[in-house]
């Protein structure tokens, strides 16, 4: 085997256990070891001698204990807990068709994809939230401190003020009051989401909202597309079973309209139709998508055209976080500069007067 750098290069202190980086690694150097024609455990143990973080370090050894023991690898990732449906059946489709190294290349590129897209979403929203708190502070320090020292030179004029001064004055008065409500209510709504993030109905009602966002509805329901070719790709590679794909990529999707889609999909399989005709019934699904569905199975090749679309959809996530990145950063700097100058126009609109007063 080629020399390669240690697996991961510093132990993660906060998160997940395992997190989505960990097994990208973990996958890709788990394949790589058993294409050179080591023995899975033999591989496990290398992996287990390279690795720094000593979570990691438990879990592995966890795995080739169970290994020892008589467990298949899939049963060993189902007992530590770390390892989502998705995967452990994924591994346990490899090991029972012969296909264990292919499945485990297939894994890392699947988390590639996850911690590549995590990224993208995170650097599109990250500058947006550090404007947005810079601004609030901003407005906080105008409000609390520029405004009320021009209320002060009004005062002692007697003038009438303009409409828009006083309603910036009676903010100023009442900000911190309403930053406090504002805070409240974004902790209850915060508190609230997580205590009911796995009910239906709450996921049912959050989803709906987030596909009618301008622009990013459109961008999340393409990843959650991308995230189910992908698996459909992965698992009908390995000649997983239709219904069977479908029930693993319902456990693992996490987007509240695929899931319930797939539930329904996989009941009308059972009862004879196609797969594309259950897509159709669901408009969470694109036309283009159904469409390359019907052909790939007229001429059955399901997980060759998932794998194509997933690529394509891959693409186009990619060009879109790009531009809404472009669009954002103008967009956001136009708002500050609107928010800083109505507030300084209602202070200077009294002081176009002043000198009618002096007189």
């Amino acid at each position: 085997m080629t020399e390669q750098q240690s697996i991961f290069q510093r132990e993660i202190k906060l998160g997940k256990a395992f997190p989505d980086k960990a097994k990208e690694n973990f996958y890709m150097e788990f394949s790589s070891l058993l294409e050179s024609g080591i023995d899975i455990q033999r591989a496990l143990s290398i992996l287990i001698e390279e690795q720094e973080s000593k979570r990691i370090h438990a879990i592995l050894t966890s795995i080739l204990k169970d290994l020892v023991g008589g467990s298949s690898l899939g049963e060993a990732l189902e007992k530590t807990g770390h390892f989502s449906a998705y995967e452990y059946q994924s591994i346990r489709i490899g090991e029972e068709t012969g296909r264990l190294q292919i499945i485990l290349g297939h894994m890392a590129d699947y988390f590639t994809n996850k911690v590549k897209l995590r990224r993208q979403l995170i650097s599109v929203f990250t500058y947006p939230s550090f404007v947005i708190l810079i601004t609030i502070g901003v407005l906080y320090f105008m409000l609390n401190s520029v405004v009320p020292m021009f209320e002060d030179v009004f005062k002692q004029f007697g003038q009438e003020l303009p409409y828009l001064t006083k309603k910036i004055i009676a903010l100023s008065k009442n900000f911190s009051t309403f930053m406090m409500y504002f805070l409240l209510a974004v902790g209850a709504i915060v508190i609230y989401g997580y205590t009911q993030r796995k009910e239906d109905g709450f996921r049912n009602i959050t989803s709906k909202i987030i596909l009618r966002l301008p622009i990013f509805g459109v961008l999340m329901k393409k990843v959650y597309t991308a995230r189910m070719c992908q698996s459909l790709a992965l698992l009908l590679g390995a000649k997983t079973p239709l219904v069977t794909a479908l029930s693993l990529v319902e456990e693992m999707i996490g987007f509240y309209p695929i899931e319930s889609a797939i539930k329904e999909i996989k009941q009308d399989i059972m009862k004879g139709d196609s797969f594309h005709q259950g897509l159709a019934k669901f408009p969470i699904f694109d036309k283009r998508l159904i469409s390359l569905t019907k052909i790939a199975e007229e001429i059955n090749q399901l997980d060759t055209t998932f794998e194509r679309i997933s690529k394509q959809y891959q693409e186009d996530i990619e060009y879109k976080t790009k531009l809404i990145g472009t669009i954002i950063e103008p967009l956001i700097i136009v708002i500050i500069g609107l928010v800083v100058g109505v507030i300084m126009i209602s202070m200077y609109m009294p002081m176009f007067n002043l000198s009618n007063v002096i007189k």
